[in-house]
């Protein structure tokens, strides 16, 4: 089917009382590996790329058109509705050619700049988009790293999302959604964050687009509920899953003869394709999240 509208797919969210995973995933063999995921739930599902965590050469000499084409394809042959985001793109340039190579969602990572320059620099971004048909989502406050950030470290800062300067962010730029900071943590490798339910119900209460949560794989799994009916209604999934695939890999080399044939351990998406059978677990953990955003929520 055709790739479908990340605000309209958030938006029902919100009235339905469920949330919409974003599983991030890093070539194709994940992409479908999350859509095969989705269709067994018989979820919504957005997948695309994420732009921090890339090495920006290799991205900017045509890695971005890589996966957008892959994207493309994938997400037009998924039999459940699914969008495709350019996600923290980190340069204005990044962004317009993520318009231009397909993306219909974009977010640009400019959450470290000032209040008066993360709204200037939206609005650029919503008015690239609109032409587009793109739907932008923009973070305000930061989020901390619980593990080594780009480019080694997390250089800004976190703060925690502002309810009222949440509000006029909106009004301001015409975002189609709101990733927010209540505790919630970038590349969390071990244990659960510490996130303010409070808060968010306070910026539920200024704010009448869908939010999101990036940084859930250490985001408390027993309030994923709550959350949603504060109006969250996407979250975004990354380092679980890439820890799953390791660990499917390690295991799937363990079982792999020194003899064998690499035409059939490598590339052929066969019973013995190394890299098919390490994304088995990214599948069964996807297949695990949807699962608790539709049924813990309620839907």
């Amino acid at each position: 089917m055709p790739m479908q509208s990340m605000q309209e797919m958030l938006g029902r969210a919100l009235r339905g009382g469920y949330a919409v995973g974003y599983f991030e995933p890093w070539d194709q063999y994940s992409m479908e590996a999350v859509i095969r995921a989705a269709e067994r739930r018989r979820s919504p599902v957005i997948i695309g790329c994420g732009g921090i965590m890339m090495d920006q050469d290799w991205f900017d000499g045509g890695g971005m058109q890589a996966l957008a084409a892959a994207g493309r394809v994938i997400a037009e042959r998924s039999a459940v509705p699914t969008a495709l985001i350019l996600n923290e793109a980190v340069t204005m340039e990044q962004i317009a050619r993520g318009v231009a190579c397909g993306f219909n969602a974009l977010l640009l990572d400019i959450s470290h700049l000032g209040f008066e320059e993360n709204v200037r620099v939206t609005r650029e971004v919503v008015r690239l988009a609109r032409p587009a048909g793109a739907a932008v989502e923009a973070e305000l406050g930061h989020l901390p790293f619980g593990a080594e950030g780009p480019g080694g470290s997390d250089q800004a800062p976190s703060s925690l999302t502002d309810p009222d300067q949440a509000a006029e962010f909106v009004e301001r730029t015409g975002v189609d959604a709101l990733a927010v900071s209540i505790g919630n943590v970038h590349v969390q490798l071990h244990g659960t964050s510490t996130v303010d339910l409070g808060l968010l119900g306070r910026i539920r209460e200024k704010v009448g687009v869908p939010l999101v949560i990036h940084g859930f794989t250490g985001f408390p799994e027993a309030a994923i509920r709550e959350a949603v009916s504060l109006g969250v209604a996407k979250f975004n999934v990354g380092t679980v899953l890439k820890k799953k695939f390791l660990e499917g890999l390690r295991e799937a080399l363990a079982d792999t003869p020194g003899e064998a044939n690499p035409q059939r351990v490598v590339g052929s998406r066969g019973e013995r394709d190394v890299i098919a059978r390490a994304c088995e677990g990214v599948q069964g953990e996807v297949e695990r999240l949807i699962a608790l955003f539709l049924v813990e929520a309620g839907s």
